[in-house]
């Protein structure tokens, strides 16, 4: 985090950068998230029609598991960056 003020929110066209600037944070974990919950959904979907469903349903309550877990993970960081930024370190 570097040493910049707070944005002002008051200013629409700050406030429109600031909200840019914070949905570029965790940017691809949040995808990765997405991703790995599709791929889960893919494979209980696709273990309907399985010999052996079970190996299928295991890896994708696993995949949305994870998925879902990275997409928290994702907003947390976003978050604290929020909150990092709003607040600096320096201020107090």
């Amino acid at each position: 985090m570097t040493g910049r003020p707070p944005p002002n929110l008051s200013d629409p066209a700050e406030r429109a950068a600031y909200r840019r600037e914070l949905r570029g944070v965790a940017r691809r974990t949040r995808f990765s998230g997405i991703a790995f919950a599709l791929i889960g959904l893919a494979l209980l979907y696709a273990s309907k029609g399985a010999v052996d469903p079970r190996l299928l349903r295991t890896l994708g309550i696993v995949a949305i598991t994870a998925g879902f877990g990275l997409m928290i993970f994702a907003t947390m960081r976003r978050t604290l960056y929020h909150e990092l930024r709003m607040n600096p370190p320096g201020d107090l």
